[in-house]
């Protein structure tokens, strides 16, 4: 028993010599990725229409009936390879499980550096 603490407090010592590099918010941004807002838009996008899915209780083959995706895409779709979606047939994607969608532009105008994507699911 002694060995076991004695490992774990070990860890927690390597662990604390560790520099830690606070997020961004998105990881995408973090690991260096060009587009990384588009990416987390995306896949804010695909968690949410996961979400819908598992909620309605469907199989795959029953969501590809129902989105006009066939069954391969809706698997990648829920597996987050989502190299094949534009943020725009997602968007169809949620209207065909029966969810509206809205894009709201500020009327401010910033500069680029200042900007964001933001998206809110409700």
């Amino acid at each position: 028993m002694k060995q076991k603490v004695k490992a774990t407090k070990a860890r927690k010592s390597r662990a604390n010599d560790e520099d830690i590099e606070p997020s961004s918010g998105n990881v995408f941004a973090d690991l260096g990725f060009r587009d990384a807002e588009e990416r987390l838009l995306k896949a804010k996008l695909a968690t949410k229409i996961a979400q819908l899915i598992e909620q309605k209780g469907w199989t795959q083959t029953q969501t590809a009936e129902r989105t006009g995706l066939d069954q391969p895409k809706v698997s990648h779709l829920l597996r987050g390879r989502l190299s094949g979606f534009s943020a725009d047939r997602l968007f169809a994607v949620l209207n065909r499980l029966g969810h509206s969608v809205e894009v709201r532009i500020s009327a401010k105008e910033r500069s680029p550096k200042k900007t964001h994507t933001r998206v809110m699911i409700r």
